[in-house]
């Protein structure tokens, strides 16, 4: 789709907070886009940015190598606004002078604002909390930026260039910790670069509705539906823009959780009324997991034979020339950014990934330039079913990394019972539901006594996750009430658990999956 007139460019120097800076920026109904600092100027102009965002990152300026912005974007007349690293980088591209600080600030730390006249800090108390993460510090600022605000180990904690409009802060507006940071980013946003334009879910919809009729013409597409929300509302996108021309293929992999195969075939086929393949391929997925413990190695697996499956079944429909993708810009900027360039690793899972290529299909993404909660935004836009819309985030290999060990039929049903009692039990509390839930089977056994005999049983671990996107989450305070609900009615109805525990890990340090 064809970003908005008013578009703001996130400059990326490897920010662990990128991605929540484009959100921030995007929930205030402003479109935005990520582009690495050594994107070619020409990907950056053709954006036609409103506005910039340099993002903070790992490096030092001063440090041989470190990352630079282009000079072309210096010579522009946009508003700029540096995070971090980003304002160090605005200092020194400007002649200003960035040193090493005697003071490395980490955490917290109160904001006193000096100027309160300047619109970056408009309606910002004089002092509040703002999060810092930073080693160097900019001792002499570039001409014509003044100090706008302070903290008791940083002189220049936010600086500004007002009559050029380019401002910087070295604390993270972005994160909440900082007790006023998106009225800070929104002071920037429509204050400073004057945006106006707002953008709506529904304006999305009929552009990309024109945008994937343009691209398929009068072409037929597949679509593989694994029942999450991403290929649910990819599949309804295109289906509203193509109607029949374009059929699903849903792939029992038998990894599901209980009753979900049927639940899926339900929505899509009688209730969506949507072209659909229904694939039993059980027998097969549990016989090519057969006695493999190494989780990479079980993805890897399931990742192939869902490509073989998928492809011998797509070979039967007549005319298909494009494959539709549920891909989200998570995983675009995870691909192009500086953060991929150090070893971070996109999780292997049984998307569709190669199979444009074996298939000798021509991809459409309608879901490329959206994060999750927007995905969740735009089903209901179009109407999707709650319970659709809502579903818990599933990773693509299914149960079969929510047990820890080997995967077997047996091991499954212990885990799908554990796993619908879990869900049960904390659907029905009278409290916010977290974001994400659900049980884990362990390698371990432990012993136990039920009635007057000695037990050797399973574990099971209880997950639940309170997150905006899983980017990060903490975990969960589920009523005690509730977590003994879970655990009786486990130990109870499952005779091969005897065990229960609770997960009370944040992510991260740990991940939200176990596997």
């Amino acid at each position: 789709m064809k970003a908005p007139a008013e578009t703001v460019v996130i400059v990326d120097f490897g920010a662990q907070y990128s991605q929540l800076i484009a959100r921030r920026v995007r929930e205030e109904q402003v479109y935005c886009e990520i582009l690495p600092f050594d994107a070619p100027w020409a990907d950056i102009e053709r954006r036609n940015a409103a506005a910039f965002i340099l993002t903070g990152g790992p490096e030092s300026v001063a440090a041989p190598g470190a990352p630079h912005l282009t000079p072309e974007l210096l010579r522009t007349d946009k508003p700029i606004l540096g995070i971090c690293y980003g304002m160090q980088e605005l200092a020194r591209a400007g002649g200003g002078t960035v040193v090493p600080g005697r003071h490395r600030e980490y955490g917290r730390a109160e904001l006193v604002v000096d100027a309160g006249g300047s619109p970056l800090f408009g309606g910002v108390p004089s002092s509040s909390q703002a999060w810092m993460s930073h080693g160097d510090t900019v001792t002499d600022l570039p001409a014509g930026y003044v100090a706008l605000a302070h903290t008791s180990t940083c002189a220049l904690a936010a600086v500004g260039d007002e009559g050029r409009k380019r401002y910087g802060v070295q604390f993270h507006p972005e994160v909440n910790h900082t007790e006023h940071g998106r009225l800070v980013l929104r002071n920037f946003l429509r204050e400073i670069a004057g945006l106006r334009d707002r953008w709506e879910m529904s304006g999305f919809v009929d552009a990309a509705v024109r945008d994937i009729r343009a691209a398929i013409g009068d072409a037929k597409a597949i679509c593989a539906l694994s029942g999450g929300v991403d290929s649910a509302v990819a599949a309804t996108l295109v289906s509203r823009a193509i109607g029949d021309r374009l059929t699903c293929i849903f792939v029992d992999h038998g990894l599901l959780r209980q009753d979900e195969a049927r639940l899926v075939v339900e929505a899509f086929r009688d209730v969506l009324h949507l072209n659909l393949i229904g694939v039993d391929a059980r027998e097969r997925f549990l016989g090519a997991l057969a006695g493999v413990e190494d989780p990479e190695e079980k993805r890897q697996i399931i990742g192939r034979e869902f490509i073989e499956v998928f492809n011998e079944h797509a070979k039967q429909i007549p005319g298909a020339e494009f494959l539709i993708q549920g891909t989200l810009y998570p995983d675009v900027i995870e691909s192009k950014t500086p953060q991929s360039k150090s070893g971070a690793k996109i999780k292997t899972h049984h998307n569709v990934g190669g199979l444009p290529e074996i298939m000798h299909l021509k991809l459409v993404e309608p879901l490329r330039m959206l994060f999750k909660d927007e995905v969740r935004r735009l089903g209901r836009e179009l109407g999707l079913d709650p319970h659709i819309v809502d579903r818990q985030p599933f990773p693509g290999p299914g149960l079969a990394v929510r047990i820890l060990g080997v995967v077997d039929e047996e091991r499954l049903d212990v885990l799908r019972r554990a796993d619908a009692i879990t869900r049960e039990e904390i659907e029905r509390a009278e409290t916010d539901h977290p974001w994400q839930y659900f049980a884990v089977l362990t390698p371990l056994r432990s012993v136990g006594v039920m009635g007057d005999g000695r037990t050797y049983g399973n574990l099971v671990a209880i997950r639940a996750v309170t997150s905006d996107d899983g980017m990060t989450a903490d975990w969960a305070r589920l009523p005690a009430e509730t977590l003994q609900r879970i655990s009786n009615r486990i130990v109870n109805e499952i005779p091969a658990v005897n065990r229960v525990v609770y997960d009370v890990t944040s992510k991260p340090p740990a991940t939200i999956e176990w596997e």
